[in-house]
């Protein structure tokens, strides 16, 4: 090992990397995991092990998500991006020894590509820059330069992956973050970008003229078209690049990519609907999106009749699936209406109790749904019953739920709609099964309340926390008039749901963003199915850029045609809630001075 690292208590810390790595790991693919690659993500972690395995479960996540298991240089599309010049690693740097990355905007054409492809080229190419040990150790710059870029180049959510990555799922010190001749228009873009950097970084992103670069970083590491004097050659960058790798292929073969060596083990290992590195989802971007102004146009010309002709065709379209455990007849009596059923294909199972010898103590009226890009994001389930209630809490301890969002009142126009599963008051706890269940802190909002639990598992001794949102403000009738309270909750809660993924840190082996939402109204059809779909709608409509998939709503429905929707309102609010959604970001940008 190089003498950089050759003290006792960085050899203990590499030590205990790779112990706690491989250990999650299958025997057979646990030796993927070398010691430079427990180097670099220690370094990029100042030696805190603890630190650097989250940093090292978030690369590996990222990349599940993004779908990026192999980067091979020579296959298309990524061999067109890296020589596209668009991402390039200076071969200069700052004052401090810090590395220099550019990405050049005008270069990148949202339309000709896509995310993964723009992410191989960048991790393919970070990577062979951090085998450098200076790199390693004094860091990272990155220049986002916007110069003679339109508006047409800019890619907000591509902007926010690059962010994330570099920020907390790659193994650099991220030093600084100059964005260079940003247009007017950026500035409402910008301030929200800046929220996704800790607070002690942020001061480190800036916006600076392509002028004023020159007094951050030393003329002589900044390409000329930037004010500085390096004659900097992409290609030769890249094909050193392509040298490095085929020279690690030809030798040891543990240093190269030893994640996507994994993760190509993973799908290998397991083909199983327990396997998350490969989510399949059906909520996916299509091509033939249409703007907020087509939709708005679209929504004028079908009309009421023609919308409630469309929710029609698909409510006739036969279930995908069976509902035979639903109708058991030991377990009609846990389903709340006798026409609001599980498929059988989608059903969240609980683990069978071992003390009974009911085959049907595995059963709750519960069904998993998709996300966006994201398989199982959702339980949607029913208004707890009383005989339900210990089902309940043990498919949130199985499934390691974080967040509970109840979108129904106890009792409304006075018949009860679900069952008082949880503390009602501040300090009360109440027993379910072999859960206790304490009601630590209450908050009050004007259209829902935020109770924070505490889960106690009697069996195995151990404590949660699980949030719990009761939003209030649904009318007796239909739908809401306005979106604007439904999405001010969605936002919270999303806030919520992410600071709760952040504390699971390396304990959280499952997908990236985390364990699922449960959802529920009364029947689990209506108001959950509305809260998942809208969330689904605007992730699909992408942040600046506002598209919605008329095909996509259709899918979302016919997922859950299964369950007998009761009213074709909430069909008709997925397409205002996205015009809502962007017509108010839109005006928010149009405001800015």
């Amino acid at each position: 090992m190089d003498a950089e690292y050759s003290d006792q208590n960085k050899l203990t810390a590499v030590e205990e990397f790779l112990s706690e790595v491989r250990s999650r790991e299958q025997p057979h693919s646990a030796g993927l995991v070398s010691q430079p690659t427990a180097v670099k993500f220690l370094m990029a972690r100042k030696f805190d092990v603890s630190r650097a395995i989250d940093l090292f479960q978030a690369y590996k996540n990222t990349r599940i998500k993004e779908g990026i298991i192999n980067i091979n240089p020579d296959e298309e599309p990524l061999r067109s991006e890296l020589l596209s010049g668009k991402f390039t690693v200076l071969p200069g740097r700052d004052a401090k020894g810090a590395a220099v990355a550019l990405f050049t905007a005008r270069l990148h054409r949202p339309d000709l590509t896509t995310h993964k492809a723009v992410l191989q080229a960048i991790i393919y190419q970070l990577d062979k820059a951090i085998e450098s040990v200076q790199t390693q150790r004094d860091g990272l710059i990155f220049i986002y330069d916007m110069t003679n870029s339109s508006y047409g180049n800019f890619d907000y959510e591509l902007c926010v992956k690059i962010l994330n990555l570099l920020k907390g799922a790659f193994p650099a010190r991220l030093k600084c973050v100059f964005i260079v001749s940003s247009p007017l228009w950026f500035r409402a873009p910008f301030a929200v970008l800046r929220l996704f950097v800790r607070e002690k970084l942020r001061e480190r992103v800036c916006t600076v003229k392509a002028h004023e670069l020159a007094s951050h970083i030393p003329v002589s590491s900044l390409p000329e078209h930037l004010g500085g004097t390096s004659q900097y050659n992409h290609v030769a960058w890249i094909q050193s690049c392509v040298n490095v790798n085929t020279n690690i292929v030809q030798g040891d073969t543990k240093e190269h990519d030893c994640v996507g060596s994994l993760l190509r083990s993973y799908s290998l290992e397991n083909s199983n609907t327990s396997n998350h590195c490969m989510e399949v989802s059906v909520h996916m971007p299509e091509q033939g999106a249409m703007t907020v102004h087509d939709l708005v146009e679209y929504v004028k010309r079908k009309k009421k009749r023609g919308i409630y002709q469309e929710y029609e065709e698909i409510r006739k379209e036969p279930p995908a699936g069976t509902f035979d455990y639903s109708k058991k007849l030991s377990n009609q009596v846990k389903n709340r209406y006798s026409d609001v059923l599980c498929l059988d294909q989608s059903r969240v199972r609980l683990c069978p109790l071992s003390n009974d010898e009911d085959e049907t103590s595995d059963y709750i009226n519960a069904s998993f749904m998709d996300g966006y890009k994201r398989s199982n994001a959702y339980i949607a389930t029913q208004g707890p019953l009383p005989k339900t209630f210990a089902d309940f809490w043990r498919m949130v301890w199985e499934q390691m739920v974080l967040i509970i969002v109840m979108t129904t009142r106890v009792v409304e126009r006075g018949r009860v709609k679900c069952g008082q599963y949880w503390p009602l008051e501040e300090g009360r706890t109440e027993q379910h099964g072999y859960f206790l269940v304490r009601n630590t802190h209450i908050q009050v909002f004007q259209d829902f309340k935020l109770s924070h639990l505490e889960l106690y598992n009697t069996q195995s001794g151990e404590r949660r926390e699980v949030c719990h949102y009761l939003y209030v403000s649904w009318p007796d009738f239909g739908v809401p008039k306005s979106a604007s309270a439904m999405l001010d909750f969605r936002e919270h809660v999303l806030q919520r749901r992410e600071a709760a993924v952040q504390t699971l840190g390396s304990t959280w082996r499952g997908p990236p963003g985390g364990p699922p939402v449960v959802v529920h109204c009364s029947a689990g059809i209506g108001r959950t199915v509305y809260h998942r779909n809208g969330n689904v709608n605007i992730q699909l409509s992408g942040p600046l850029m506002p598209r919605t998939k008329q095909k996509q709503t259709k899918k979302l429905l016919r997922e859950e045609n299964g369950k007998k929707k009761k009213t074709w309102l909430h069909f008709c609010s997925y397409k205002y809630i996205s015009i809502y959604y962007y017509g108010i970001k839109f005006i928010s940008m149009e405001r800015e001075p």
